[in-house]
């Protein structure tokens, strides 16, 4: 098992992003998305993320990642107060390449369960 810290990827300066989650939808940039991500870990400063899959689709110019983000509500900084509860989140991002730079990146994620699992909703 491998955590992964979060870091800007090797990008396009105006690569996009989106995502079909409430969480997420006032976000349209990758830069966006990694800071949002990396202000994630205010709240849920225990924070990890676990490559569980890697796929590169050389025909299509495009990597599929799976993962597992961990964190435990212990921070200030959240919706509400810290809870003490823990989440466990599934996600994929899909990474389209314009050369050897990521010009577009979209994440599945089930934003409402994580929510739940931290008791923010």
């Amino acid at each position: 098992m491998r955590s992964a810290p979060f870091s800007a990827p090797k990008s396009r300066p105006d690569a996009k992003f989106t995502a079909q989650t409430d969480a997420l939808a006032d976000i349209g940039s990758l830069e966006a998305y990694t800071e949002w991500m990396k202000n994630l870990l205010t709240p849920l400063p225990d924070g990890t993320a676990e490559v569980r899959s890697f796929a590169v689709d050389e025909d299509r110019h495009n990597v599929a990642v799976h993962g597992v983000f961990r964190g435990t509500h212990t921070g200030e900084g959240g919706p509400v107060p810290p809870t003490g509860r823990s989440a466990a989140a599934d996600y994929v991002y899909v990474m389209d390449f314009d050369g050897d730079k990521i010009a577009h990146m979209t994440t599945i994620w089930n934003d409402t369960f994580t929510l739940c699992q931290l008791g923010w909703t």
